[in-house]
């Protein structure tokens, strides 16, 4: 019997506007957008720090095409997810990690630390910028899944699956997907007949839990949420507004990271209140479509097996997998380390 299909309408991200949720006007992302557009009169940025002087003179600039949504609108998930994370509001919260961010310092590769504990991983988060963290999850049992023993131990437990064009659809509520089990996936994926691989991305599996032994770092997060595929699958570029921690147990891959407030550099649009997407392709970067991109400081890094990754809230991120892969990560649930606990961010009732 051929695996269950849940087939939505695909809305086709591609040029000039990547899909229709690209196109579409929402009142769900009231926020600051407008304190974070470009200033025309500065010339490209290249690389940290941030916000060094520039020459005005040197070249002029059109600014980034942004729908401004209207803020008068009461948005539900907005309101949810601010309850969930303690803060006052989520458009404040994103603005406040914009705001801190014009002040972080230059980076120019994702640095390394050997697993530190509770209080020193929140003290180096607390500085806003991404790193690796070595030697905690290469103990993990997860990392010792190989293919074989997903098919042999795990190949009954359900999966849905990404097929089509989930890369230009991914920010978009309609998107195609196939329900079958892990065996049958594992299956597809070896036959190799998608021109764009099948991905089993942001699921719950909660037989391979047990197979993971998170740190402490967070006193809130959400669920484990896994990702596994072959080589070629890739996640685009986008932010979470919450801290995360992002662990890779099988094979490798590699992701660019851009600083929250580059924002106004790549053509970003609200997905939900907590993520937002871009059109930009850092990997093919299309410049005479997304000229501001230019200006975006992007940094690269490859995340190996046994290696956790911590993305701070509002770092936009590409992921690709350079292998076949298995990773899983967490979101926080909390007012993001970044922001230092903000009294005038949280929440007191």
């Amino acid at each position: 019997m051929p695996p269950a299909t849940r087939r939505r309408p695909a809305t086709g991200w591609r040029a000039p506007a990547r899909s229709a949720w690209w196109r579409r006007s929402s009142c769900t992302a009231a926020s600051s957008r407008s304190a974070s557009q470009p200033d025309a009169r500065l010339p490209p940025r290249r690389a940290f720090p941030y916000d060094a002087d520039p020459d005005p003179a040197s070249t002029t600039y059109e600014t980034a095409p942004v729908t401004q949504p209207s803020t008068s609108c009461s948005d539900p998930r907005a309101h949810k997810a601010a309850r969930v994370r303690g803060v006052t509001s989520i458009a404040a919260m994103r603005a406040a990690i914009r705001a801190v961010a014009r002040d972080l310092p230059p980076l120019s590769a994702v640095p390394r630390t050997t697993m530190p504990g509770r209080a020193a991983f929140q003290a180096r988060a607390a500085e806003g910028l991404p790193f690796i963290v070595t030697g905690l999850v290469d103990r993990w049992p997860l990392c010792t899944v190989t293919r074989d023993m997903l098919r042999a131990r795990f190949g009954d437990v359900p999966v849905r699956a990404r097929v089509g064009d989930y890369i230009g659809t991914a920010f978009a509520p309609d998107r195609a997907m196939h329900d079958m089990t892990l065996r049958a996936y594992l299956d597809l994926v070896a036959a190799g007949t998608e021109a764009l691989p099948p991905y089993v991305g942001n699921l719950e599996i909660g037989a391979l839990n047990g197979m993971c032994h998170w740190p402490g770092y967070f006193s809130k997060m959400g669920p484990p949420r896994f990702w596994l595929g072959p080589a070629g699958t890739v996640t685009p570029l986008h932010c979470d507004y919450d801290d995360n921690i992002f662990a890779q147990a099988l094979g490798t891959k590699r992701i660019f990271l851009a600083p929250p407030h580059h924002d106004e550099f790549l053509y970003t649009r609200e997905a939900n209140p907590v993520l937002h997407g871009s059109p930009f392709d850092p990997e093919n970067p299309d410049y005479d479509r997304y000229p501001l991109a230019r200006r975006a400081a992007l940094v690269e890094c490859t995340v190996s097996p046994g290696e956790m990754l911590y993305v701070p809230a509002g770092w936009y991120h590409q992921v690709r997998a350079l292998t076949f892969s298995l990773s899983v990560n967490r979101w926080a649930r909390a007012l993001p380390l970044a922001l230092k606990g903000d009294p005038a961010l949280r929440r007191h009732d």
